[in-house]
């Protein structure tokens, strides 16, 4: 029960302090740019936009019925969770519009700032295996009938209808445009918190002195590496490739520790999105992808 009451007051910790950042993004810079950042939050701008109601309240609305249905087909304990992010959120964002000023500059600041604050608004909210509703809703809904559609694709469709929507209400070709940088500014943000300490460089070398480079990875740069069995397609010839993962600072020093050993290897560097494990973030961490 402690641990319950432990989790639940965390979950709306993080609730509140992510929804905080998220509505000063959407209500002190990207509202008062008429700049809709697609999915139900983008909407709601345009519809206060028409009616002059608020925005929270509009974001709560819109959600709904949404989350009636994930009720009816995505599960009662998804549906809480979302329920309770989507209010706080809702609560803040008409807050924030009460009590804090807005920025007035240039509308580009308005898009990058904006993304920025709801970027790192929403991290909480996902770290904590919740969601903000509206087009994730939406994607997992389409997602139980049609399995084959990439929810990805789902939220790229949503966001450019919210967009040109946003196009024709406001009726200024702009406001798609920065609507477009504020989208891609809070997912690079928001990537880069879920994300950022676990990525890394996936290195592989082949050469006649890997077990000498792979001593020196482990002993110089700390980090562990493998041996893989593979054969040679031209020559026939059994080969070992040495595996070996490490943060992108240390990739230079792996490269100068394969160049002194061989000069004549073959070596390949590949992005690693994400690194769970000895080393770096352990596997058994609840954060959510």
């Amino acid at each position: 029960m402690k641990q319950k009451a432990r989790e639940f007051l965390l979950d709306v910790l993080y609730d509140g302090a992510g929804g905080a950042v998220f509505a000063i993004g959407l209500g002190c810079f990207v509202g008062p740019a008429q700049i809709a950042p697609g999915g139900v939050s983008g909407l709601s701008i345009i519809i206060n936009y028409l009616t002059g109601l608020p925005v929270g309240s509009l974001n709560m609305g819109i959600n709904i019925p949404l989350l009636l249905l994930a009720w009816r087909f995505l599960g009662r304990r998804f549906t809480l969770k979302t329920l309770r992010s989507v209010f706080i959120q809702s609560v803040m964002i008409d807050l924030v519009g009460l009590w804090l000023p807005v920025y007035a500059g240039d509308r580009i600041m308005s898009a990058l700032f904006g993304g920025v604050a709801i970027g790192v608004g929403l991290a909480p909210v996902f770290m904590r295996g919740s969601t903000t509703g509206g087009t994730d809703i939406v994607s997992r809904l389409i997602q139980l009938r049609f399995r084959h559609v990439s929810i990805g694709k789902l939220l790229f469709m949503v966001d450019t209808a919210v967009l040109l929507l946003s196009v024709a209400v406001f009726r200024n070709i702009e406001t798609g445009l920065y609507g477009m940088i504020t989208i891609y500014t809070s997912n690079r943000i928001l990537d880069g918190i879920l994300y950022g300490l676990d990525t890394g460089k996936v290195v592989l070398v082949i050469s006649e002195k890997n077990q000498q480079i792979a001593q020196q990875v482990m002993d110089r740069l700390e980090r562990g590496a493998t041996f893989l069995q593979a054969e040679g397609a031209w020559s026939g010839q059994e080969k070992k490739v040495l595996l070996c993962v490490v943060r992108a600072v240390q990739c230079y020093r792996v490269e100068e520790i394969v160049r002194a050993a061989d000069p004549d290897a073959f070596l390949v560097v590949m992005e690693a999105n994400q690194i769970a494990g000895e080393g770096f973030r352990p596997i058994t961490s609840d954060k959510v992808t």
